[in-house]
């Protein structure tokens, strides 16, 4: 018995000695869910686009004209999606971690580039 104990105290001091090797954190990805967004379109138009939780993104017009409606996920760093208007198919943009108020230039997996700004969340609706 007193061999157990000592034994175990020998471990537990050990193990107190050793160095501990903390994995750095690991960035946690971009979240698109639940932003919104305001943009100006290759036609000219002033556009609001708003990301609900469940990933179902709306674009209206910023006099509230229903503009586009589909899925939006984020896939290796990037914004990419889908409309349920069009027959595009997936589209990607490039993308950063933005504050509200700021903006960044994305590009888009066609070749486009467009200026987007982080806006308060404004849940929109069809």
């Amino acid at each position: 018995m007193r061999l157990t104990i000592c034994l175990a105290a020998a471990l537990a001091m050990g193990a107190a000695s050793a160095p501990i090797h903390a994995k750095p954190a690991k960035h946690a990805e971009f979240q698109l869910n639940g932003t919104s967004w305001t943009f100006v379109d290759k036609k000219g138009v002033r556009v609001r686009e708003s990301v609900d939780a469940d990933g179902n993104y709306i674009s209206e017009t910023h006099a509230g004209k229903h503009l586009d409606h589909g899925t939006a996920v984020m896939k290796d760093g990037k914004a990419c999606f889908t409309s349920a208007m069009t027959k595009d198919g997936e589209v990607c943009w490039t993308t950063s971690p933005v504050k509200v108020g700021h903006s960044i230039v994305t590009h888009s997996s066609k070749g486009e580039k467009l200026k987007v700004t982080r806006v308060a969340y404004k849940p929109l609706k069809m």
